[in-house]
């Protein structure tokens, strides 16, 4: 349903000039340099999260002051890990069970909402959340928890198109926000955890009409203009019998888009069931025959027909629920080679090439890591077979696998939090996390619409006075520049600006700016619920203003065992603050 308010809506017409037709290609190409508003996901497709405005700075930071706040109201204050988007005077933020909103970006005011109507019986995995809209032309896009997308008018809220992305009672569902190049609208889907296939979809801005789709699992066709294409891959040659059928390798966080060589990069979550056993893991000496492609891999991707350029799999016979989801940021080293970078949940930090996704360097950036010894020339990783969760009892139906205990957890050294690059120091941000956890393989047989994973877990701290850590990672050697720690996991997104900061927020409410060349911390500002969104800055009337969402939640409570009883006491909530350094304040220290 939508609602309305009237003088908001006519408000509309006093926010400024939007160029007619609205959001076009240009603009979401230059998001980064354009200072007066974010339209896309990662302030920019290659996710950098970095904006060149130094209005605001590490001498005047704690000048920084509450401009409004909004609240997203009702009883649905479920995790809240959306980042905004800012256009045309007016910000747009979804919500928990599939909400959106459009908000007066001088006022706070609501100018309309949009609640997707759910149905009985959806399947998410890791919380109700969504992660934030897309927009283009006049058109705003988000998806459901039924595993749809929807286009609404930017001005009204009215319903343009809503197709549908697959079918929800067999497990699948939609979180990540839509990625949109040349005029298509880019999808991943997620339901790793119930045997789905991962997919990228691409489908008419305008029309939603389905232009191709790319599955992520081998032995599965791809399809363009609504016939066959290509298979992806080569039927059973890593995966075994019919396996790949229900194979998993979810894109449940969407994608990046580097536009110098026209590629789509998706990551490709966990290969299903969990248990590696089942999916003939092999050994070192059998080739690859359990590498299970293209699970827990980064995959290149033509935008225009949906073939794949090439891939890169961070964790070959996956075992452990690391995924291989984790967001790839473009970049270009010292040396001024044009690079991905990106932070597995396995706990490594990979370096690849730019033109053809081939590795080049990675480097640990958690600490006891005990799955791996390390990461070999080829980027493939060294194994430690002995802590590889051991195979169930074939002849004993309850009986499980032995069980070891393996770092980094499932939630991972990094899970669905972004990362954020700086232009300025040439650093990453990392948020992540010390834990590990007792894992075991279990009997399992695939059922449609029901759990399968094949095996059990809890997760544990591997620290006493800190889950959570910040890290600045330099690049072009995978040293830590700094550590930022935290009581509780961290779990929301990362920004930096040219004004030498660093932004997050931690579940303790708490959203702070960084120095971010010594991480040490300039200011904070506690929200009244945990942080698990993802901060944006924009400049409006000559003024820098920064906005968070803040609303406890994710997957940590849902699935954190141990880590999860350290958390329990933290208060959901649901609101957007924005701050704003005021013209007078800018130059005083």
């Amino acid at each position: 349903m939508n609602r309305f308010v009237l003088a908001a809506v006519v408000a509309l017409t006093c926010f400024g000039t939007a160029q007619a037709g609205g959001v076009t290609e240009e603009d979401l190409r230059n998001d980064q340099q354009t200072a007066g508003d974010v339209v896309t996901n990662g302030m920019g497709r290659d996710l950098q999260r970095f904006s060149p405005l130094a209005t605001l700075n590490r001498d005047n930071v704690k000048n920084l002051m509450p401009a409004w706040a909004f609240s997203l109201g009702g009883e649905k204050q479920r995790g809240q890990e959306s980042q905004p988007i800012v256009y045309d005077g007016v910000m747009y933020i979804t919500g928990s069970y599939s909400r959106l909103y459009a908000i007066d970006i001088h006022t706070g005011k609501e100018i309309w909402q949009y609640d997707a109507r759910l149905p009985e019986g959806i399947l998410p995995c890791c919380d109700v959340i969504n992660r934030g809209a897309a927009i283009y032309g006049d058109n705003v896009y988000f998806g459901t928890l039924d595993a749809r997308i929807v286009a609404l008018d930017r001005k009204t809220g009215d319903v343009k198109w809503n197709k549908k992305i697959a079918d929800y009672k067999e497990g699948y569902s939609y979180t990540a926000a839509p990625l949109i190049v040349n005029g298509l609208v880019i999808t991943g889907n997620s339901g790793g955890e119930f045997g789905i296939v991962g997919e990228v979809q691409a489908r008419n801005a305008e029309t939603g009409e389905l232009v191709w789709t790319r599955p992520m699992i081998e032995g599965h066709m791809g399809t363009l203009n609504g016939k066959p294409s290509t298979m992806t891959g080569t039927l059973n040659a890593t995966w075994p019998g019919d396996l790949w059928k229900t194979g998993g390798g979810a894109t449940w966080l969407g994608g990046s888009y580097d536009a110098e060589t026209d590629t789509l990069v998706f990551g490709a979550g966990n290969p299903a069931p969990w248990n590696s056993h089942l999916r003939n893991a092999g050994t070192p000496t059998e080739g690859n025959k359990g590498d299970n492609l293209y699970a827990a891999s980064r995959v290149g991707i033509d935008p225009a027909t949906g073939e794949i350029k090439w891939h890169f799999q961070t964790t070959p016979r996956e075992g452990w629920d690391f995924d291989g989801v984790n967001e790839v940021v473009g970049f270009v080293d010292k040396d001024g080679n044009k690079r991905f970078a990106t932070a597995d949940r396995n706990g490594f930090f990979y370096v690849l090439n730019r033109a053809d996704g081939k590795f080049v360097n990675a480097w640990p950036f958690v600490k006891n890591i005990t799955w791996a010894k390390g990461i070999d020339e080829t980027g493939r990783p060294i194994y430690n077979e002995e802590n590889r969760p051991g195979a169930p009892d074939a002849a004993a139906e309850a009986a499980k696998g032995q069980q070891i205990f393996a770092v980094p957890s499932f939630l991972g050294g990094k899970n669905w939090m972004p990362m954020a690059y700086s232009q300025t120091t040439g650093l990453f941000y990392v948020p992540s996390n010390e834990w590990g956890m007792d894992i075991w393989n279990e009997p399992i047989n695939y059922k449609k619409g029901a759990a399968y994973l094949g095996a059990g877990f809890t997760i544990k701290p591997l620290f006493e006075d800190y889950i959570g850590s910040l890290k600045a990672i330099d690049p072009n050697t995978g040293a830590v520049k700094w550590e930022y720690k935290n009581d509780a996991p961290l779990w929301g997104g990362v920004m930096t600006t040219a004004g030498k900061l660093v932004f997050t927020g931690n579940p303790e409410g708490e959203f702070m700016a960084l120095d971010a060349e010594t991480g040490e911390k300039l200011w904070s500002f506690q929200t009244g619920s945990g942080i698990v969104g993802q901060p944006i800055t924009w400049e409006q009337d000559g003024e820098q203003y920064v906005s968070i969402i803040s609303g406890w939640g994710g997957a940590v409570p849902l699935w954190g065992g141990e880590v999860a009883k350290r958390v329990n006491y933290l208060n959901q909530g649901g609101t957007v603050w924005t701050f704003r350094l005021p013209k007078q304040l800018a130059s005083v220290n």
